[in-house]
């Protein structure tokens, strides 16, 4: 059995990192946290609120109080913003390149999705195609929604779409381990990489005062 470097799997599997907020790392901590409703809007699975409306809010919180913009977003890994959705880093990835495409709007399924919401998250997995392919030059990608706990959704209460860039041979799930080594690169590497090419190929990027 080869060796699999995977750091943040651990902190996945034993809970070890701990956060006052879910999603807020430790230097956006200044954020108050989420409205005492959010519970209720998350179902009540997770104290502190939605992880996705976590980093945006934490996000905007630091950048209203002076931290530069650029900073705010690594933090969380945020790498680009749309009017109704945008882009962020899995945080606990299963292959080099694992993004999120999130619509801002807290719902739970594809039904739920405004028309402008739903053309906006495909024309951004497009760009993220196009973005990935440029960084990683994967030989495939898969892209998928996970619906509802029963569906495989680990944040069911907020619908996100899945950006996987594949390779023949590969082991992006952890469950084909044997014989295999998973190299995979720390996540601030991957957000600069991923937003240098879409300030450079894409659309601008737009900070927090750009959405509604």
């Amino acid at each position: 059995m080869e060796r699999l470097w995977t750091p943040w799997r651990y902190d996945y599997i034993t809970g070890a990192r701990q956060a006052r907020w879910a999603g807020v790392p430790e230097i956006l901590n200044a954020w108050p946290g989420p409205p005492p409703d959010a519970a209720a809007a998350n179902d009540g699975a997770k104290p502190g609120g939605c992880v996705f409306c976590n980093i945006i809010a934490a996000a905007d919180y630091a950048i209203a109080q002076g931290m530069a913009t650029e900073d705010a977003e690594r933090a969380v890994h945020l790498v680009v913003r749309g009017p109704t959705c945008f882009l962020c880093l899995n945080a606990f990835p299963y292959s080099t390149g694992h993004v999120l495409l999130v619509p801002y709007r807290h719902v739970e399924s594809l039904a739920a999705l405004k028309p402008e919401e739903a053309q906006e998250m495909i024309g951004l997995a497009q760009q993220v195609e196009r973005a990935v392919g440029a960084v990683y030059r994967p030989e495939g990608m898969n892209f998928g929604l996970n619906l509802g706990a029963a569906g495989g959704a680990g944040i069911a209460a907020h619908l996100h779409m899945h950006a996987l860039p594949r390779w023949v041979g590969d082991a992006n799930f952890m469950t084909v381990a044997a014989n295999t080594r998973v190299l995979p690169e720390g996540l601030d590497r991957t957000w600069a990489k991923l937003r240098a090419v879409w300030a450079e190929q894409m659309l601008p990027i737009r900070t927090s005062s750009a959405r509604g």
